[in-house]
């Protein structure tokens, strides 16, 4: 059963779930995705506490049994990761009704969110990033190529996510400061430089599109900066396909997603010694706890060095005559360890 077949006339949990995302649309500027992930969280748990009582007019007739037992549920199916997500849409949806509504009691305070233990972000070294970017140079006089170029060295150069590339247009560039103007996450903006190959890119691009227009290029998407072979506007789809593309044939990774680009040039700027603040505005992260998960890529790096350089990090010496002086022979040699996440 869906969660719009259950909807009762005048049903006043659903008008207050509909004010709900409102809020988070218009007030707190939220992302698309998280907006209508939190709109059907809500719904999800209407359809619940309905089916637990039969009818459910009012959102302070939900009780903390009720969300306990929603949560329970959907524990049963769903990831850490998942539950996670809606425990916070619960929370955020009382907390709403509390705050703007005067809703007395709150069913939602003790709400625990799961324990999440955050995975590394993969990415490429410094050789197999410049191999990816350079790919499309095999093909220098197709305009497709130079566009897929610009895509790749913005991915990696400037450390776009994939859907502020694909929104990009060509009023958000000042090429004479080497400059780029970006919408992200809850429609906030911030300048990212442009490196000086990102620049040349454009150039050329730029160039061969003005030479060679396209003749269904839509008026309204004249704009856009990378355009597909019938004049729209490459989509989120269109990018991964293409990053994609070029992955296998640079690096042999046609597995290769292009927020592994973003956390390529991250990892490689923090390990050039670059500010943690620094690479947080460029990146566009609201918090620098998101941003210091790099710091635990480059500290594997650094252990690994550590154990391939160091003469106290290598296997255990297997004769006395090995041991120098003060050293116990039975010291266990330092274990192996994959660190470099694929």
């Amino acid at each position: 059963m869906t969660a719009s077949s259950t909807v009762l006339p005048n049903d006043a949990f659903e008008q207050a779930r509909e004010r709900f995302v409102t809020h988070l649309s218009a007030e707190r500027r939220l992302s698309g995705h998280t907006v209508e992930a939190y709109g059907r969280d809500i719904a999800q748990l209407g359809a619940s506490v309905r089916r637990q009582s039969g009818q459910l007019l009012r959102p302070e007739e939900v009780t903390r049994i009720a969300l306990r037992r929603f949560l329970g549920e959907v524990a049963k199916d769903a990831t850490a990761t998942t539950l996670a997500r809606k425990v916070s849409a619960i929370r955020g949806f009382f907390r709403f009704l509390e705050r703007r509504e005067g809703l007395s009691d709150n069913p939602a305070t003790l709400l625990v969110s799961p324990k999440l233990r955050r995975s590394l972000p993969q990415f490429l070294n410094q050789e197999m990033a410049a191999a990816v970017v350079d790919a499309p140079g095999n093909e220098p006089e197709l305009r497709e190529a130079l566009r897929d170029r610009v895509a790749l060295e913005l991915l990696y150069g400037s450390g776009l996510r994939v859907n502020e590339l694909a929104g990009a247009n060509l009023t958000d560039f000042d090429l004479e400061r080497g400059e780029l103007r970006v919408r992200g996450k809850g429609r906030k903006e911030r300048l990212v430089p442009l490196g000086s190959k990102t620049l040349m890119a454009l150039d050329e691009y730029l160039a061969a599109r003005r030479a060679a227009p396209s003749v269904t290029e839509l008026a309204e998407q004249r704009e856009a900066l990378l355009l597909n072979r019938y004049g729209r506007r490459l989509s989120v789809r269109w990018i991964q396909q293409l990053v994609s593309r070029w992955g296998g044939q640079g690096a042999g990774r046609a597995d290769l997603h292009p927020h592994a680009l973003r956390h390529s040039c991250a990892t490689h700027m923090l390990e050039a010694g670059a500010d943690l603040r620094v690479i947080q505005e460029m990146l566009g992260h609201s918090s620098l706890q998101t941003t210091q998960r790099y710091t635990h890529v480059t500290l594997d790096q650094l252990v690994r060095v550590y154990d391939a350089a160091h003469p106290l990090a290598g296997p255990a010496p297997t004769t006395r005559a090995q041991v120098g002086p003060g050293v116990l022979a039975d010291r266990p040699g330092r274990p192996k360890r994959e660190l470099r996440p694929k």
